[in-house]
């Protein structure tokens, strides 16, 4: 199972780079202004504790969206924290990313039928969760 799910994942980010080349972005950093779009503004902490990676990566991911004009950062409550939303640059591009992404995401899934796409989504939810209240860009 653990390969097949490797595979599918390997090849969904490689048609999700694809689709975001003419962007200048990687799916890395999709998954973060993603979550910025779902959730607002959020600290750098809850960003990769969400994402499930480690901070140096998601910091140095920030850096560069920070640096192609993509995000915003502020200082939250103290010198450490760091608060980061997107710019109104990524606010008017968004929609148009996530409508590619969609269509990505389509001729991904094809080959399945509109009830075997739901079971999908539910069973990839369900992998590795513990009901610890975990955020759900679905709020589900």
């Amino acid at each position: 199972m653990f390969h097949e799910i490797h595979q599918k994942a390997r090849l969904s980010v490689k048609e999700v780079n694809d689709t975001l080349r003419e962007f200048e972005l990687y799916s890395s950093q999709w998954s973060i202004l993603f979550c910025l779009k779902q959730f607002g503004s959020m600290t750098q902490k809850e960003i990769w504790q969400y994402l499930n990676v480690e901070a140096p990566t998601v910091t140095r991911t920030i850096v560069r969206l920070e640096e192609s004009g993509w995000i915003l950062r502020r200082e939250g409550k103290d010198k450490r924290e760091r608060i980061v939303q997107l710019s109104p640059f990524a606010e008017q591009k968004m929609s148009e990313i996530a409508e590619r992404i969609g269509q990505t995401e389509k001729t991904l899934v094809s080959g399945l039928s509109d009830k075997e796409q739901d079971q999908l989504i539910l069973l990839l939810k369900k992998i590795g969760t513990n009901n610890s209240g975990e955020k759900d860009v679905n709020n589900e």
